[in-house]
């Protein structure tokens, strides 16, 4: 696979100009997902996209996925550092599709919930509803997004080698490295994304263009 150097700036214009170029293919709204490891930056550039669509003339709805994080109490159910529990039960998958990404595809209503919960707290982050105009953009971003069934327009999966996830990763995150190897093992983010990212070097990305 083919890879060009690219700068994280000019990244999150090219992939703003790729959404503003055509119209989106489900519906009045796009629903693109910035998907990879926290240490990979993907709020990051999931930030700096937000920041560039709205000159082109697209409103943008950011939300992220730890903001809808199941409870606590069910989460950490198999205790704090599950590795299984966290590849499969933390994001609650349900109420990111019925709160977010349902209301933002085809026949849908256009009003979505930014947050649910507040990952800190545990508590419910009383987010009010926001009404999306069509030719709106939902920017999402988290780790494991890939491969769960979740109606995404447009997704970009920034990688990271084994080596470069467990230099960059906090020394408190550390126990969730087996489930990014389940992930690329299961999900293959590298093939099933539409934009792959090599965030490698965190001064040098490249993508599949």
């Amino acid at each position: 696979m083919q890879l060009t150097p690219i700068t994280w700036p000019r990244l999150a214009e090219a992939l703003a100009d790729r959404i503003a170029a055509s119209p989106p293919p489900a519906g009045p709204w796009w629903r693109v997902a910035v998907d990879g490891a926290p240490a990979a930056g993907t709020a990051d550039l999931a930030d700096a996209l937000a920041a560039a669509l709205p000159a082109l003339g697209h409103p943008v709805l950011r939300v992220r996925a730890q903001a809808f994080w199941r409870p606590a109490s069910q989460r950490l159910e198999y205790g704090h550092q599950d590795v299984d529990a966290y590849y499969q039960l933390w994001l609650d998958t349900g109420a990111l599709r019925r709160e977010v990404l349902d209301p933002l595809g085809p026949g849908g209503s256009g009003r979505a919930l930014p947050s649910l919960r507040d990952p800190g707290t545990d508590r419910s982050t009383r987010a009010e509803y926001v009404a999306l105009p069509p030719g709106g953009v939902l920017v999402l971003d988290g780790p494991l997004l890939l491969g769960q069934g979740l109606p995404l327009d447009l997704t970009v999966h920034l990688r990271l080698s084994e080596g470069a996830l467990r230099r960059r990763t906090e020394a408190a995150e550390q126990w969730t490295l087996p489930a990014y190897q389940r992930y690329a093992r299961e999900a293959l983010p590298e093939e099933s994304a539409d934009v792959l990212v090599r965030a490698d070097d965190p001064r040098h990305p490249a993508w599949t263009g």
